[in-house]
């Protein structure tokens, strides 16, 4: 296995910005009013698929915090 401090990475620095924007912008909907009540409802629809994609993904395990 490869030294993690010896690896070669090219990151475009623009789709980092593009990642970091959906990001903020996912977060503040997350922090708002309308989030807490489409989930208290059940109609929220945006975070719920990214936590299942998450989950098949993690195939059912935790993500450590």
């Amino acid at each position: 296995m490869t030294n993690p401090n010896e690896l070669n990475i090219n990151i475009n620095p623009d789709e980092i910005k593009k990642i970091a924007k959906k990001y903020k912008k996912l977060k503040k909907y997350m922090r708002s009013p309308l989030f807490e009540v489409k989930k208290m409802d059940g109609n929220e629809k945006v975070i719920s698929k990214l936590m299942e994609h998450v989950e098949d993904l993690t195939n059912g395990e935790t993500l450590p915090s």
